[in-house]
């Protein structure tokens, strides 16, 4: 038995007979946790109720695993998964790639069949096999590997024919590789069957791929597209007939004419306050009307927040044999090929027919076949009565004939995380299904150049199915590539699979370079599939290199765990660079992206770049003089609240959150580090202290002392007693003083009420130890303070009643508001640290009471700086992250979170599964193809966007560069002028000049190396450039490098600025 990552009594079953792949997951789950888990949720006395909280409920589920999942689907859809069953019937490729996704999911039992035996044929298109599982069952060879990904989940085999009868043990089935009558006749038993089974058909062709959907005769989708409801806080409400409701100008309000929402909080026109839904309309951006009249309610005083109420959706589905005839719209991926689907809709059934009439698929590059196989197309449009195509593409076709047998690896993986999605859809209502038909191509992948049939000829390799559609030159192009993977975590795992699948890299020239400093965690195993259980600690890209190596034994890898960037470019040095084929990210931030887009710009190096965000991906190719780099547009930065709404006026729990890590991290990481800093050195602290003199070194001198003198714990009861009294300042104390300062019916300059929306009026908490939820703040926050002083922690701490007498004991001292306490209310404030006219003289005074207290304390004494972890349930840290959260909520009537929502939020959790990131990638490998062929223009490149969730596709060309022009020449941001022989800078100077250029200004990082208005510059003429750079500049130019870059500003014969490229200079 493997280690397991969610408890769970599962194992693998092999069956062989046609035996009820449901009785197999119910004998050896028996006991399972999951089957339990509302009796086991029952909180039956406080001991359990303390714990409870800090668990966050919900034991079924693993959520250090899971955590980034369930940040896509919720605790319920994971819990409908859970319990899901799926067959699949087909283990190409398309088979596996569909397996992964959803063992990786966690469904409760994934039955896997097939009658077929593994070829030398599948391996490109197949991760699961290795050229030892040759000749045996497809089923029975995919078993191990998979059940390695997810040992919760039961995973069993069928391996003899089917028979309908067999698909009542499912809630879901696909097909990968059916014929159209067996596919009809399984999809009519399962639509009509009660209640009806999700039925799936998928088949991916060479560079052509489908899929139908079919749930049922009446389908509900709970949630259509995953996001939370929308909400706006309330301005003002009129008495009038339809009522118009304004909302503050924070933010847009997102809702639409019909929408239903609900009223909360509403004072004055409490008849709102109903929880009854009422739908909107004539929306704007901060205003909407409810169709109600309003004219004898109460007259609307403040306050009130107004939520959007998700409705659920029916869709009705036809069966494939009415779909058929009958397909309603088709779901476009590229509006640039509208005209496709109708075709392919006939090329596939006519596939179909020409297997069932000659027993096998159309033989790569055979005009006979190709030719046999558009009349049958033909044949079927002639016979429509209504959709009859006007034209039939016979060059499309004879491309979808050539490659009918072919699974290959980046359409598998596309279609994988398609068809996944839809199984999760099916198993749980979470998104909008398919509706019902999907077909994409990509021939643009295709050479440049016209294929002959000789280069279409098997050659007896793993790669012979990717032959037969592109051929054996880029075959040999791909195996001599060598690329450089940046980022081994969820898309670099996927990409490592497909390269290794498509030979990248695998030839005698051909090199693989990944690199990724990071190291496994738990919360990777649930995406990034080359990651097992016994990983965890390891580096990410040296466990990634070995798993792909195993998956092609012929990869020519390098693992690296060197972060790229300006600190390592002597590891990626210009060779390095200069040698590269193509680049591709696997990155999971913006700053990374930007670093190696502009290494690629300089290099001329293609990037392939992609990106996750729950059930959305994106793609883009960054193509040398082509297209536009990753860089040339860029997102609006993220709306952040104002410091002072954090800080006194929160009114979401997002702000409750912000507020909360940053004290954690200033009690328990910031402070304590800071201590350290002045033990390690007091004098050169305390130098630099006065140096600064100024409201942040007077702070940092307070803290320090503070948590030295008045705060210092020596006991767990000194440990208690501070949790205890910063439970009374938080809650307590300082809500006393802002109500004080600023009381409820307190008024601005203006005469207008101060506590107005979106302003929330707070009310402090009064302590009790009866509380479960103030009596576990307390524990989280005094374990978290012995550990930061080193101080044993007891085991009594997590006994409630222990742990409430000594809460009991602390004095806390009564509390009285001071006059003239200012309190932050500008909303473009950055800081709260006021400055004054005695601040040296404090810092004078705050640096001799330190010393005083430094001489008490024991020789070597320092405090243990408490990094923030979100990924470990037992370190506490998400504990009091949302107890202070969720108290501060409750301050001012803010809805609280559990744990779990809390760590999406404070953790800035992204949310990411196995389907979409499939889909990036395959879709990534796609344009790889074009980029290692080379003969490709620009319309051949494809960008895309896509939502699973909707689901959307929206692919177009890449946005060509600017173009900049001047006399005969042109330049995009992807030229570079070299001048190389080591010149002097008028030798550059003249070089300019002679392409109508005068230079102005040259220099070299901050440094000025020339400007023509400075007479003394003109005696650098003669001096070589790099001599410049070394004394001028004062740059180091280490041995690897071999030139340096200066920027020119240049102005033409008019006196007109013009923006030139880059200059490289090369020395050696």
């Amino acid at each position: 038995m493997l280690p397991r990552k969610r408890a769970a009594g599962a194992e693998a079953v092999q069956t062989t007979t046609e035996s009820s792949p449901k009785k197999h997951c119910t004998a050896v789950t028996t006991g399972n946790s999951r089957s339990n888990d509302d009796n086991n949720n029952s909180i039956a006395n406080t001991e359990d109720h303390i714990m409870a909280l800090g668990n966050g409920n919900s034991i079924d589920i693993d959520e250090d695993l899971h955590s980034r999942q369930l940040a896509v689907y919720g605790r319920e859809t994971m819990r409908r998964l859970f319990a899901s069953n799926v067959l699949i019937s087909g283990m190409q490729g398309l088979g596996a790639e569909i397996a992964k996704n959803l063992v990786l999911a966690g469904v409760k039992s994934v039955t896997l069949h097939d009658e077929g035996a593994v070829e030398l044929w599948d391996l490109s298109g197949n991760f699961i096999f290795s050229e030892d599982d040759v000749g045996k069952n497809r089923a029975l060879a995919s078993i191990q590997k998979l059940q390695e990904l997810n040992n919760s989940v039961v995973i069993s085999t069928l391996t003899t024919e089917l028979t309908k009868e067999q698909l009542s043990d499912f809630q879901v089935v696909v097909f990968t590789d059916i014929s159209l009558e067996r596919a009809i006749e399984f999809d009519d038993y399962c639509h009509n069957h009660q209640p009806p089974i999700s039925f799936i058909k998928s088949e991916v062709r060479g560079l052509f791929g489908s899929t139908f959907c079919d749930f049922g005769p009446e389908f509900t989708v709970f949630d259509v597209d995953g996001k939370d409801p929308h909400t706006g806080i309330i301005a003002s409400i009129s008495n009038d007939n339809p009522a118009l409701v304004t909302c503050v100008d924070d933010e847009r309000l997102e809702f639409q004419d019909g929408d239903l929402v609900v009223f909360s909080e509403v004072n004055g026109m409490k008849e709102l306050n109903d929880g009854k839904p009422r739908k909107i309309k004539n929306v704007r951006p901060y205003s909407f009307a409810i169709e109600e009249d309003t004219a004898k309610y109460s007259a609307y005083v403040k306050g009130g927040i107004v939520t959007q109420v998700k409705q659920p959706k029916v869709l009705k589905f036809k069966p494939l044999r009415e779909a058929l005839k009958d397909p309603g719209d088709f779901l476009l991926s590229d509006f640039s090929k509208f005209d496709r689907p109708p075709l392919l809709h006939l090329a596939f059934q006519a596939l179909d027919k020409f297997q069932s009439e000659f027993g096998h698929f159309p033989v790569a590059g055979s005009e006979d076949d190709a030719q046999k196989f558009i009349s049958s197309v033909t044949s079927m449009n002639d016979a429509l009565s209504d959709g009859r195509l006007e034209a039939i593409d016979q060059i499309l076709l004879r491309h979808f004939a050539s490659g009918a047998r072919a699974v290959l690896n980046p359409m598998a993986a596309m279609f994988g995380g398609i068809v996944g999605q839809e199984v999760v859809k099916a198993c749980s209502g979470k998104f909008h299904p398919l509706f019902q038909f999907f077909y994409f191509e990509s021939v643009e992948s295709l050479p440049a150049e016209p294929l002959l049939p000789s280069d279409l000829k098997p050659l007896n390799s793993r790669y012979d199915a990717q032959i037969s559609v592109f051929g054996s030159k880029i075959q040999k192009k791909l195996e001599d590539a060598k690329i450089f993977v940046v980022g081994s975590g969820a898309l670099g795992c996927e990409f490592l699979k497909n390269l290794a699948l498509m030979g990248v890299s695998c030839g005698k020239q051909g090199k693989l370079t990944i690199t990724d400093d990071d190291v496994i965690e738990k919360s990777n195993l649930s995406r990034q599939f080359l990651f097992r259980d016994w990983n965890i600690g390891q580096a990410k890209s040296k466990v990634a290199a070995s798993a792909a190596a195993l998956i092609n034994p012929s990869l020519n890898i390098e693992a690296l765990q060197n972060r790229a960037g300006p600190e390592t470019e002597n590891v990626f040095n210009d060779e390095f660079w200069e040698n590269l084929s193509v680049v591709v990210n696997a990155l999971d931030n913006v700053n990374a992206r930007l670093y190696i887009d502009q290494r690629c710009l300089y290099f001329q190096k293609p990037l392939l770049e992609s990106g996750t965000l729950g059930a959305k991906c994106n793609t883009q190719m960054v193509i040398p003089h082509l297209t536009e780099n990753y860089g040339a547009s860029r997102d609006p930065p993220e709306k952040q609240a104002p410091m002072c709404t954090v800080h006194s006026f929160p009114h979401n729990i997002d702000h409750c959150l912000t507020w909360a890590r940053s004290e954690f991290e200033g009690l328990l990481e910031k402070t304590p580090a800071e201590v350290n800093t002045y033990l390690t050195n007091p004098n050169e602290y305390a130098s630099a202290m006065k140096k600064a003199g100024d409201a942040q070194a007077r702070d940092n001198l307070e803290r320090v002392l503070e948590c030295l003198d008045k705060e210092r714990c020596e006991t767990f009861q000194d440990c208690i007693n501070w949790a205890r009294l910063k439970f009374e300042d938080y809650f307590a104390n300082r809500v006393k003083q802002l109500t004080y300062t600023f009381p409820e019916d307190a008024t601005t300059s203006n005469g207008a009420p101060f506590w107005s929306a979106p302003k929330r009026f707070p009310r402090p908490l009064q302590f009790s130890v009866d509380d479960p939820s103030h009596l576990y703040f307390i524990m989280s926050g005094s374990v978290l303070r012995a550990e930061t002083f080193g101080i044993p922690i007891p085991d009594w701490v997590k006994s409630p009643r222990k742990l409430a007498d000594a809460a009991n004991q602390v004095i806390v001292p009564d509390f009285q508001p001071k006059r003239g306490v200012k309190i932050v209310t500008d909303e473009k404030a950055s800081s709260f640290s006021t400055s004054s006219i005695d601040d040296a003289a404090v810092i004078d005074e705050l640096i001799m009471k330190l010393e005083e207290r430094r001489k008490l304390l024991s020789p070597g004494f320092r405090m243990n700086s408490i990094q923030f972890e979100k990924d470990d349930d037992t370190n506490y840290h998400m504990d009091l992250i949302a107890g202070l959260a969720n108290m501060r909520a409750r301050n001012y009537g803010i809805p609280e979170v559990d744990k779990l929502k809390a760590k999406f939020i404070a953790g800035r959790i992204i949310p990411a599964i196995a389907t979409s990131t499939a889909m990036a990638t395959g879709l990534v490998c796609l344009e790889l193809y074009k980029v290692l062929d080379g003969g490709h223009k620009l319309q051949d490149y494809r960008n895309t966007f896509a939502n699973l969730a909707l689901p959307l596709f929206s692919i177009a060309e890449p946005v060509p560069p600017k173009v900049i022009k001047h006399k005969d020449m042109s330049w995009t941001v992807w030229d570079r002028w070299i001048l190389k022989d080591n010149p002097t800078l008028k030798e550059l100077l003249q070089w300019l000049k002679n392409r109508g250029l005068n230079a102005y200004s040259i220099s070299h990082g901050s440094c000025l190396l020339y400007n023509s208005i400075f007479p003394k510059h003109r005696e650098r003429m003669d001096k070589k450039l790099v001599d410049l750079v070394r004394n001028v500049a004062k740059a180091e130019l280490p041995p690897y490098r071999q030139h340096f870059d200066v920027v020119v500003a240049c102005e033409d014969d008019d006196d007109k600025d013009v923006d030139i490229p880059q200059v490289s200079i090369y020395f050696r």
